[in-house]
C-alpha cells in the first residue's frame, strides 16, 4: 500500500499544472464560446422583435440553468460538459449557416445551452484545481468579455465557416482541461482550501447575499455613464477593460485579501465612474475596478460551498441573470439618477460583503 501511495503521489506531481496556466487555458475556451455566441446574436438582430427577444431568451437559458448544470456536474464530475457545450455550439452555427434550416430562436436555445455547459465546465476546472486561489477562475471568466467584443465586431464582416474552424480548436484545449478536472473526481471536498467566506454566517444567507450583490452590480452596470462609447474600437476597449478587471480582481483577492479588493472595486471605482461620462480613460479605469467584484463574489460563494463548486458558481450566474433581465423591460436614462444609484448600491454591496467575507488574517 505504501508503494502504491508513493507511486500515486509521484505520478500526480508529474501531471500537475500551475492553476494559473489552467485558467489561461480555459480563458481561450471561454473567449471562443463568447465569440461564437455574440457573432450569432449580432447577426440575427434584423428586426425590432428579434432585437429584443433573442438576447432575452439567450440570457435566461445561458445563465439561469448553470446552477442546475453545476449541481449535476458536482455529482458526476466525469461528464464532459465542456465538450457537450462546444459541440452544441458547432451544431447551432451549422444550422444557422444553412440559411433557415431551423428557426433562429431554436438556434438561440441551442447556442445558449452550449454556452451554459462551457461556463460550468470552466468553473469546475479552475475552482477544483485552483488550490485555494481564485485567480485561475477569474482569469477564465475574463475571457468572455474579450470574446463578446470580438464576436460583436466580426458580425456582418466574415462568413460563419471560419468561426466553425475556430470552434474546433477549442476541443483539444477542453480535453486537456478535463484531464486535470478528473484528477479531483474522488475528492470529497475539492475546494477545501478556499477560505474567503465568514464562518459565523449561515451558508444559505451567504448564498442569498452573493446572488443579491451580483444582481445589483449587474443591473447598475448598465447605468454607468459612457457617452464616449460611440465607435467599434471604443466598444472593444470597454469590454476589454471589463475582462481585465475580472482577472485583476482574482489576482488582487489572492494577493492583498478580499476586503481590500472589495474596497478598491466598490469605492475606488466610484470617482472614475461618476466623472468618466465624457472621458474614456477615466471611465475605463472605473469600469476595470467595478468589474473586479466578480472575483470577490465567486470567492465567497465557493468558500461557503467547497463541496460543490459548480453549484457555487451557479449562484453567481443566477444573480447575474436576475440583474440583466429588468433591463429588457425598463431602463433609467437619467444620468444623475444613475450616478446616485451607482453610489448608493456600491456602498450597500460593500456593507454586505463586509458581513459575509472572512476577516483578514493579520
Amino acid at each position: 500500500m505504501r508503494q502504491l501511495l508513493l507511486w500515486y503521489n509521484i505520478n500526480m506531481s508529474r501531471n500537475s499544472l500551475n492553476p494559473i496556466i489552467l485558467g489561461v487555458v480555459y480563458f481561450y475556451v471561454h473567449f471562443i464560446a463568447e465569440v461564437l455566441c455574440f457573432f450569432f446574436l449580432q447577426s440575427i438582430v434584423g428586426d425590432s422583435f428579434i432585437l429584443w427577444l433573442a438576447p432575452f431568451v439567450y440570457d435566461i437559458l445561458a445563465f439561469i440553468p448553470q446552477i442546475l448544470i453545476g449541481v449535476i456536474s458536482d455529482r458526476f464530475v466525469k461528464i464532459p460538459f465542456g465538450m457537450i457545450g462546444i459541440l452544441l455550439m458547432v451544431v447551432g452555427l451549422c444550422l444557422f449557416g444553412l440559411n433557415g434550416a431551423l428557426p433562429a430562436m431554436l438556434v438561440v436555445v441551442i447556442m445558449a445551452l452550449g454556452s451554459a455547459c462551457i461556463h460550468v465546465d470552466g468553473a469546475e476546472v479552475t475552482l477544483r484545481y485552483g488550490k485555494g486561489k481564485i485567480a485561475p477562475a477569474a482569469i477564465y471568466v475574463a475571457g468572455g468579455s474579450f470574446g463578446v467584443a470580438i464576436g460583436k465586431s466580426l458580425a456582418g464582416s466574415i462568413q460563419i465557416w471560419p468561426l466553425l474552424i475556430l470552434a474546433l480548436t477549442a476541443i483539444p484545449v477542453i480535453i486537456l482541461a478535463g484531464k486535470y478536472r478528473r484528477q479531483t473526481a474522488d475528492i470529497d471536498v475539492p475546494c477545501r482550501q478556499f477560505d474567503y467566506s465568514s464562518k459565523t454566517v449561515a451558508v444559505w444567507l451567504i448564498a442569498i447575499a452573493v446572488a443579491f450583490v451580483v444582481m445589483v452590480r449587474s443591473y447598475i452596470g448598465y447605468g454607468i455613464p459612457t457617452a464616449w462609447n460611440k465607435t467599434a474600437l471604443q466598444m472593444v476597449l470597454l469590454f476589454s477593460f471589463m475582462g481585465i478587471g475580472k482577472a485583476l480582481g482574482g489576482i488582487l483577492t489572492d494577493k492583498i485579501g478580499i476586503r481590500k479588493t472589495a474596497y478598491i472595486s466598490m469605492l475606488g471605482a466610484l470617482p472614475f465612474l461618476v466623472l468618466g461620462n465624457d472621458n474614456m480613460i477615466i471611465s475605463l479605469i472605473g469600469i476595470m475596478f467595478f468589474s473586479m467584484t466578480m472575483a470577490i463574489t465567486l470567492a465567497i460563494s465557493v468558500s461557503a460551498f467547497p463541496k460543490t463548486p459548480g453549484f457555487a458558481f451557479g449562484i453567481t450566474t443566477v444573480g447575474l441573470a436576475l440583474g440583466v433581465l429588468p433591463i429588457f423591460f425598463f431602463r433609467i436614462d437619467n444620468m444623475i439618477i444613475n450616478i446616485v444609484m451607482i453610489v448608493v448600491a456600491s456602498i450597500m454591496c460593500l456593507f454586505i460583503i463586509e458581513k459575509i467575507a472572512r476577516k483578514e488574517k493579520k
